[in-house]
């Protein structure tokens, strides 16, 4: 049998999954790296660090016997965080992560630079998460550092670069750079010429499959791997999540819960006007595309709600007896907008609330509330997607925190109205990293006949038509939330 290896370069941590072309995951390796946050809204890491994790896990992974068959590596990646190089391809400074919000007058320059062109070359508005703005803060705060930056890549992209001496861009991470025309899938001139960036700061531009070289000898000998290995370019972790999940064709979506919370889809065009409510990226699936809305704090809400209300409760003890509650918790209404919302209301100042307290409300009707409202906001963007591509959902994949309690689950498939299905072995993006390898290696003619081999289903939830009645009603009553309370929210932040 031939193995193949997904890396995930995650914000806290780098994963390795050894996998057989059967799907069968053999071992797994992690390490982990620290973040620095040297200033209120400031997040970096050392891209060396990256690169160690890298070569802890490898140098695992070769101590499995089946790593002699090993015929193809790719990566998911942290998505839109800055990695500046110079002419020797050394790092000119830490990198700026996506979590990094010190670019909002950045943001303000490219949106008064292109205005309405952004959103139509892009399909995504200047927001402080994206790489485009952090290039420019770079330009703007540090210009000794922008002296020595002749490139820029994304991580992925980075270790990529690091073990095949190339530099290159993927396709569906550069879609997250606000750089990348999404139609053309090129680099935006009219973009570079509006904000006077040279286009020689961008890498060369490939698919997810390509082959961009084979490890590096000296590397191959240092970590106990056999030479020759090829390594294919990646994709952007959401776009590897989806196809982890299996999210390949209309009708069907991913909702993810983790610290914030992700509801995606995949489509076939790239020319769908969502005014920017939704992001619309490239997807690791060549010719296709997804569209994805953001809840900030989605299971930040539930962590945050636990250690400030029941701190020495578990899990499970916290959610033990929310299915005992009836849908919209007696009253209670919570907004999960703790840190500011992305999706649909992209409101940095808004802040989360409950509404409808009353005396009788136990912590397992607070309990329920914050799922509700988790729930929901989640749902706001699978409205948005019916409203301006007219989506229509025949199921929905959970995955992450909201598909590791039944009751949560069976809550989804009511408050959205479309069954819900979990995985049997829930990887996240190194097992869409996997496919890639797969594909690119020739194991696979198709992301379709892997997906048939990687992802196995478990369980489905199925609405039930009159609690999803009621759903619909307590749905009505949560979307006057935001506009009753955003001017006292930005009241109170002065």
């Amino acid at each position: 049998m031939k193995y193949i290896v997904g890396i995930d370069l995650g914000t806290s941590a780098l994963k390795a999954l050894l996998i057989g072309s059967d799907g069968t995951i053999c071992a797994e390796s992690s390490a982990a790296y620290p973040l620095y946050q040297e200033k209120a809204g400031f997040s970096e890491q050392d891209p060396e660090d990256w690169y160690q994790a890298l070569g802890n896990v490898l140098q695992a992974i070769a101590q499995r016997p089946e790593s002699k068959d090993i015929v193809g590596i790719s990566f998911s990646g942290q998505m839109h965080s800055l990695v500046l190089l110079d002419q020797a391809g050394q790092i000119v400074r830490p990198a700026i992560l996506w979590n990094d919000v010190r670019t909002t007058a950045e943001c303000e320059q490219i949106t008064k630079a292109l205005g309405s062109r952004l959103l139509e070359i892009t399909k995504n508005r200047a927001l402080e998460g994206f790489t485009l703005p952090k290039l420019l803060w770079v330009r703007n705060n540090e210009p000794e550092n922008w002296k020595r930056a002749v490139r820029f890549l994304l991580p992925k992209d980075y270790l990529g670069f690091r073990l095949t001496g190339q530099q290159q861009m993927e396709q569906s991470d550069a879609a997250g750079t606000l750089l990348l025309d999404l139609a053309q899938q090129q680099w935006s001139s009219e973009v570079l010429e509006c904000l006077d960036l040279s286009a020689s700061l961008c890498p060369p531009l490939v698919a997810s499959t390509e082959q961009i070289g084979t490890i590096l000898p000296e590397l191959a000998a240092e970590w106990g791997l056999p030479e020759g290995i090829s390594v294919f370019a990646g994709g952007a972790d959401n776009a590897c999540a989806a196809l982890g999940a299996g999210i390949l064709a209309e009708g069907s979506a991913m909702l993810s819960v983790g610290t914030s919370g992700v509801f995606l889809t995949a489509t076939e065009h790239a020319d769908h006007d969502y005014q920017g409510k939704l992001h619309l990226f490239a997807h690791a699936a060549s010719e296709r595309f997804y569209a994805m809305g953001v809840t900030l704090a989605a299971g930040y809400s539930l962590s945050w709600f636990k250690e400030q209300f029941a701190k020495e409760a578990t899990y499970e003890e916290l959610l033990a007896d929310i299915g005992e509650i009836a849908p919209g918790a007696e009253g209670l209404l919570f907004a999960p907008y703790i840190v500011g919302e992305r999706t649909p209301y992209p409101d940095s100042q808004i802040r989360g609330s409950f509404i409808g307290i009353d005396g009788r409300h136990t912590r397992s009707h607070f309990t329920k509330a914050v799922l509700e409202g988790i729930t929901f906001s989640l749902r706001d963007s699978m409205e948005l997607m019916k409203r301006y591509a007219d989506a229509h959902f025949s199921e929905i994949i959970s995955v992450g925190g909201g598909a590791k309690n039944e009751d949560w689950l069976q809550m989804q498939a009511d408050i959205f109205n479309v069954p819900i299905r979990t995985l049997k072995s829930e990887q996240g993006p190194a097992v869409g990293a996997a496919m890639i390898a797969a594909v690119g290696a020739g194991l696979y003619a198709t992301f379709e006949e892997a997906v048939a081999k990687f992802v196995v289903y478990a369980n489905t939830y199925r609405p039930n038509p009159e609690t999803v009645q009621k759903y619909q009603r307590i749905y009505m009553l949560y979307q006057e939330i935001y506009p009753a309370t955003c001017a006292l929210s930005h009241q109170l932040r002065k």
